[in-house]
C-alpha cells in the first residue's frame, strides 16, 4: 500500500494560500485515510439502499474527477478528459477499477491541482468558454474544493463505519 498523504491542520499564521492548500490537502487525505485496509469488495458495495452509487470508490472517482474539472477545466480552460458530461453519474460508474487504482488517479489529480495552484494568482479566473462556473477566482475554487470536499470526507466517514464499523476523524 502506498503511504498515505499526512492530515495535518496549516499553522495558525500561514499565508492564505498555505492555509487554503493545507485545509484542502488535509481533507484529501482524509479520503486517503477513510479508505486505508477496505477491501474491493467493500470498497465497491454500496450501504445506502437509494444511492446504488455512492460506494468508496465512486466517491473517490468522483473527487478525482471534480479536481480535474474545477482545476484543470474550469480554470485552465482545458477540454473535460472524462465522460462525465454526457452522463452525470458517469463519474462514480466504477465498476471492475481496484480502488488502489482509484486512489492513486486521485493523488495524481489533487497533485495536479496543487501544480496549478502554485503557478497563479489565487484572483485570477478561469477560462473556460463553455461553463459559467469558470468566472469564479481562483480563490473561490479552492473554497469550494475544500467543501466539496470536506462533505465527502463526512460522506466517507458514515459508509465507512456502515460497512466494517470503523470509527474516527483523522
Amino acid at each position: 500500500m502506498t503511504e498515505l498523504p499526512p492530515r495535518s491542520r496549516p499553522p495558525f499564521t500561514a499565508d492564505e494560500r498555505t492555509q487554503l492548500v493545507g485545509w484542502l490537502d488535509m481533507q484529501r487525505a482524509i479520503i486517503h485515510f477513510k479508505c486505508e485496509n477496505l477491501s474491493e469488495e467493500d470498497a465497491h458495495r454500496a450501504v445506502l439502499p437509494d444511492s446504488p452509487l455512492m460506494t468508496m470508490a465512486g466517491l473517490v472517482s468522483h473527487l478525482r474527477w471534480v479536481e480535474h474539472m474545477w482545476f484543470e477545466a474550469l480554470f485552465l480552460g482545458h477540454p473535460p478528459q472524462d465522460p462525465g458530461l454526457e452522463d452525470e453519474d458517469a463519474d462514480m460508474k466504477v465498476d471492475g477499477i481496484p480502488l488502489s487504482q482509484l486512489l492513486d488517479e486521485y493523488r495524481q489529480q489533487c497533485a495536479t491541482s496543487n501544480e496549478i495552484v502554485a503557478r497563479h494568482s489565487l484572483d485570477d479566473v478561469g477560462r473556460h468558454p463553455d461553463f459559467t462556473s469558470s468566472a469564479a477566482s481562483l480563490r473561490w475554487m479552492l473554497l469550494h474544493m475544500i467543501e466539496e470536499t470536506a462533505r465527502h470526507a463526512g460522506h466517507a466517514d458514515a459508509i465507512r463505519e456502515l460497512l466494517d464499523g470503523e470509527k474516527s476523524y483523522y
